[in-house]
């Protein structure tokens, strides 16, 4: 399985000042901890937020914020003024804070006692212009940092920070990212390629080359015993054709690809790696294009591109781990349009690797010929995407920066049947059109492979851009074109030029 998926910690930080007193101070810390404890309760990211004493001192607050980013389970700090706090103090905190940063802006009562309220009360409640002080500090240091507004026992503020979360987790992966490539890129292929040092620098995902030949020798590693052992698994879990059985005229080539998926994860396990890509230009002495291993893999959370596309198989690595139980997420590619009668929508799919997770009904495992790669016939499974608000994320390199591009999608059933096409697919509509989303998207850059994801909010994509620090454009139902190239210029004159925060 793919590293950090254990439960990682969010530091609750409250930030108040000694001149208060004992009394009151306890009062804060008391609250404080309630403030946590409701919070706590409204999050679905599977995080535990953990509350820090108050800090009332410039001292306390780089310590914390040292430790806080030296801890390597603290995966983001959330702050919170109760009271007043001279943001001078929190200068030499926030300039060592290596972690993601979400303001709180709340106080520990929803509604006032208006009959009761007198200056006591006042002085303790002081978040209202508390924070306020703190946000303009931030915000002259440029730090990136999300901000939310609202009752501590909200939905609206327990779904905010929980996309928050999400985002951090994805952060994490990013930052622990090492994604193994077999063979090079598809020749000639210019969106495929990038910087993989600028990637590094930006991301923290470590993209390492491996010859094919690696793969090849431990396929030739694995018992003929422990495949035949996986196949039947096969035969337990899913709709296995007759051909491919036990006693099928082709049952060898399911053995095949059970001993490509365990040596896929020897590799990945015994490397600490969270995605790989293969191309079907460089196989080797591979016998099939991987495709059902593939499909195994992403299913347990590991990231993949086709064709060398280490981009895309480190974002659905990055997604993946910010997919909530039960959730779907797949590599993907829009492969060929339906333009009407009726509204437009986009047929997606791949050679073979598309994701399990995002379908309802029971695979289909077939064999078919590939018709590119010159290997022998490729096991893969077959199925179509449930119906889901959906959205397609990408991340390219532009030469200056990189950029990541969504999109939102309706995916929706086939008009009709889809007897002949042997592959997993997903069929769309792009929102708010067909037409304008394509033209929005290559306008943008964007590649042709995709991650297609029916649970990742597209909050907390654009929370994770923020803290990444790479620019992101949205194509939803609001998208004009017009509107849209006029912010890519200015997307474009900000990240190059502009502080960003």
């Amino acid at each position: 399985m793919p590293k950090n998926n254990a439960p990682k910690e969010i530091w609750f930080l409250t930030g108040s000042q000694s001149l208060y007193g004992e009394e009151t101070l306890a009062q804060v810390a008391a609250q404080s901890q309630q403030v946590a404890y409701a919070i706590k309760g409204g999050l679905t990211a599977p995080v535990n937020l953990i509350w820090k004493p108050v800090v009332k001192t410039a001292e306390s607050i780089r310590r914390v914020m040292l430790d806080a980013s030296a801890d390597d389970n603290c995966i983001g700090v959330i702050t919170w003024m109760h009271t007043f706090s001279p943001a001078k103090m929190w200068i030499s905190g926030l300039d060592a804070l290596q972690k993601p940063l979400l303001h709180l802006h709340t106080q520990a009562n929803q509604a006032l006692p208006w009959a009761t309220i007198d200056m006591d009360f006042m002085n303790l409640n002081q978040a209202a212009h508390g924070d306020r002080e703190y946000a303009h500090l931030v915000s002259r240091m440029a730090i990136a940092r999300k901000i939310v507004v609202g009752a501590p026992a909200s939905k609206e503020v327990a779904d905010r920070i929980s996309a928050w979360s999400w985002a951090c987790i994805g952060w994490n992966t990013s930052q622990n990212l090492k994604l193994a490539r077999f063979g090079d890129n598809m020749r000639f292929v210019a969106v495929t390629d990038g910087d993989k040092v600028s990637a590094q620098m930006q991301f923290g995902m470590s993209i390492e080359a491996y010859g094919v030949n690696t793969l090849v020798a431990a396929v030739a590693e694995v018992s003929d015993g422990a495949a035949e052992e996986l196949a039947a698994l096969y035969e337990r879990e899913y709709d296995v054709v007759q051909e491919l059985r036990v006693g099928g005229a082709r049952h060898e080539s399911l053995v095949y690809a059970a001993k490509q998926e365990i040596a896929l994860r020897n590799l990945m396990e015994a490397g600490d790696f969270n995605g790989f890509t293969s191309d079907f230009e460089d196989l080797g002495d591979l016998r099939q294009l991987p495709g059902l291993a593939v499909q195994r893999l992403m299913a347990d959370g590991y990231g993949f591109g086709g064709e060398g596309d280490w981009k895309t198989s480190a974002l659905g690595a990055i997604l993946k781990s910010m997919t909530p139980a039960g959730g779907g997420t797949s590599f993907m590619e829009d492969y060929t349009y339906h333009f009407g009668p009726g509204t437009a929508k986009v047929l997606g799919a791949h050679m073979l690797e598309v994701c399990p997770t995002i379908t309802e009904s029971k695979p289909r495992i077939e064999i078919h010929p590939l018709g590119i790669g010159g290997k022998e016939d490729p096991v893969r499974m077959v199925f179509t995407a449930k119906p889901a608000e959906g959205r397609q994320v990408c991340l390219v390199d532009m030469g200056d920066r990189f950029r990541m591009i969504q999109a939102e999608v309706q995916i929706v059933e086939p008009t009709e049947d889809l007897p002949k096409l042997p592959v997993a697919r997903a069929v769309w509509e792009p929102k708010p059109s067909l037409a304008t989303s394509a033209e929005a998207w290559m306008l943008a850059g964007g590649s042709h492979h995709t991650v297609l994801t029916n649970s990742v909010t597209a909050e907390a994509i654009e929370d994770f851009a923020r803290i990444a620090r790479v620019e992101l454009v949205v194509i939803d139902e609001d998208t004009t074109i017009r509107a849209f190239r006029k912010e890519l210029q200015w997307s474009a004159a900000y990240h190059r030029l502009a502080e960003r925060l």
